[in-house]
C-alpha cells in the first residue's frame, strides 16, 4: 500500500505502526539527508551538478568513489572526498533526526538506525554512537589506503582546503600513521577490496543482540533506493526473521511487500513533520 497521508485512514495506518513499535529500527538511505541540503547523486546529470569538474572530465560517481581514483590521482580522489567532509562536517541536521530521536525515547526498548550514509549526522543529531550502525563506514573515519592493517582513525584534525573549481586537495593528504601511506576515508567504495571494516562488525556485535530481542521491531525505512540495496536488504530481514513491520517514506519507489506495511511517497522529513504533529509531538 503506497500513499501520502492526505487520506485520514491512511494517516490512522502509519499512526499505529508507530504506536505498536516496541523497537524503532530507523533504516536510512541517501535520501534522509537532502532535506538537510546534502547533495542528491541520483543520476550523472546531479552528481555532475554537485561536482562540474568531475562532469568536465567526464568522471562518474562510480568512478570518483572508488579505491583506484586514490592511485590514479589522490589529490583529485581527495577533492572529492575533502569537500564531501567539510560539507558533512558544516551540516546541520534537519528537524526529522530529532522527531525520530523522540520516537525512539518513547518505545520500550529504544530505537537503533542502521544507515548506508557516511555522514555522521545521525550523531551530530544526538544519537549515541552505540545506537549507530553505519554500513558502508563513516567518511569522518580514515584507514591506510594499502591497508597496511586493520587500524580505523577519526578524520578529526585533517582540514582538507579544496580547489572547488577544479574539485582537488590544495593542501596535503592524510597519512597512515603506521606505514606512511596515504590514507583514505574508511568507507566502502565502489569495487573496494581494500575497505577494512572492524568499526563496522564491532557496530553490528553491538546493536543485534538488542534487534533480535524485539517483539515487535518497526522499520522506519527513509530515503533507501533499490540501486544501492544495502539498506532495504537490511529491512526486509527485519520483516523476514522478526515478523516486523514497515514504514518506508520514499519519494521514489515507496512500494511495500505487504498491505500490513505502508509506504508513504514523500520526502523524510514532510512525511516526519507531519505524522509528528498527528501523534502529539
Amino acid at each position: 500500500m503506497t500513499a501520502d497521508l492526505s487520506d485520514p485512514a491512511r494517516l490512522a495506518h502509519a499512526l499505529q505502526l508507530v504506536e505498536q513499535a516496541d523497537l524503532l529500527v530507523i533504516a536510512a538511505g541517501a535520501g534522509m539527508g537532502v532535506d538537510s541540503g546534502l547533495p542528491d547523486f541520483r543520476g550523472n546529470e546531479g552528481f555532475w551538478r554537485a561536482y562540474p569538474a568531475l562532469g568536465r572530465a567526464g568522471l562518474d560517481f562510480v568512478e570518483i568513489a572508488n579505491p583506484e581514483a586514490f592511485r590514479r590521482d589522490p589529490a583529485l580522489a581527495w577533492g572529492f572526498y575533502g569537500h564531501r567532509l567539510a560539507l558533512y562536517r558544516r551540516t546541520r541536521p534537519h528537524a526529522g533526526f530529532a522527531i525520530l530521536r523522540r520516537w525512539g525515547e518513547r518505545c520500550e526498548r529504544g530505537a537503533l538506525v542502521y544507515t548506508s550514509n557516511v555522514d555522521g549526522q545521525f550523531q551530530c543529531a544526538g544519537f549515541d554512537e552505540a545506537q549507530v550502525w553505519e554500513c558502508h563506514g563513516s567518511l569522518l573515519h580514515l584507514q591506510c589506503s594499502r591497508p597496511c592493517g586493520d587500524e580505523v582513525w577519526s578524520a578529526e584534525g585533517f582540514e582538507p582546503e579544496v580547489d572547488e573549481s577544479a574539485c582537488r586537495l590544495l593542501n596535503e593528504a592524510p597519512r597512515c600513521p603506521r606505514c606512511g601511506a596515504l590514507a583514505r576515508p574508511n568507507v566502502l567504495m565502489f569495487g573496494d577490496g581494500q575497505w577494512v571494516d572492524p568499526r563496522e562488525r564491532a557496530q553490528s556485535r553491538e546493536l543485534l543482540p538488542r534487534l533480535r530481542a524485539a517483539r515487535k521491531p518497526l522499520v522506519i525505512e527513509l530515503g533507501a533506493g533499490t540501486a544501492v540495496p544495502s539498506v532495504r536488504r537490511f529491512g526486509q530481514q527485519v520483516l523476514r526473521e522478526l515478523n516486523g513491520r514497515l514504514l518506508r517514506i520514499n519519494l521514489r519507489e515507496p512500494q511495500v511487500p505487504s498491505p500490513r506495511d505502508l509506504g508513504l511517497a514523500m520526502g523524510a522529513l514532510d512525511a516526519l513533520q507531519q505524522l509528528d504533529a498527528a501523534l502529539g509531538g
